[in-house]
């Protein structure tokens, strides 16, 4: 003979003092939890340090963007080095022909650009002669830009502290200490220094480097 099925239980229900000492026992260890947690998950202010963004130096920088300006150290951080440097307002004339010349898709994954500023380009070629150089003389304008760029990333600092940097046409370029910043081969001095990129540090000098070619007349009659 089959046996009847068994009911399903339900709890018992509890009543007065019972139910008062269930609730307390569940409500007791959550109370707990809570107040151990709680001071732990604030936050300490003596452990949280304020980020900074990149620092520039050098007598040229007061008068590039800053703080929340287009252009600012910070923005220009977190852009390809391609990008950076259009956004530099002084770097015009360099990144123009960084880009005519094709050095730019040639550039390795990490690099430090020395960059002339548009004065100084100015002060060593004549409009007529940068035109030329531009138009008709790409070898000779890629060797001169190669004179500018150094393979990884270097801060201002650790280029001094080597003394020397050896750039992309084979060149090697004596760099010393002067100022706030640094000279590089005797002939340029770093105006703003340790511009940031994703890939690349970009120094802004205020002279062109390398062998100048010989459409560099130094009339210094060139619109900027």
């Amino acid at each position: 003979m089959s046996q009847p099925a068994t009911p399903p239980r339900h709890p018992r229900r509890l009543r007065g003092p019972d139910n008062a000492r269930l609730a307390l026992g569940l409500l007791l260890p959550t109370l707990l939890l809570a107040a151990c947690t709680g001071t732990s998950a604030a936050p300490r202010t003596d452990t949280v340090a304020a980020t900074a963004g990149p620092q520039v130096t050098g007598p040229l920088c007061a008068a590039l963007p800053t703080g929340t300006e287009p252009g600012n150290p910070s923005f220009l951080a977190g852009q390809p080095v391609d990008q950076a440097l259009r956004w530099i307002p002084t770097l015009t004339t360099f990144e123009a022909a960084l880009r005519t010349s094709g050095v730019l898709t040639d550039l390795p994954t990490g690099v430090t650009v020395l960059a002339p500023s548009d004065d100084a380009f100015a002060a060593t070629f004549s409009e007529d002669n940068w035109d030329d150089l531009m138009t008709h003389h790409t070898d000779q304008l890629r060797t001169l830009l190669k004179a500018h760029l150094i393979s990884g990333t270097h801060p201002i600092a650790d280029l001094v502290d080597a003394g020397t940097a050896t750039t992309l046409d084979g060149v090697t370029v004596t760099v010393t200490h002067t100022g706030p910043t640094a000279r590089l081969g005797d002939r340029a001095d770093a105006v703003c220094a340790d511009y940031q990129a994703t890939n690349a540090r970009i120094h802004i000098i205020d002279a062109v480097l390398g062998p100048l070619p010989v459409t560099a007349d130094g009339t210094g009659h060139r619109a900027h």
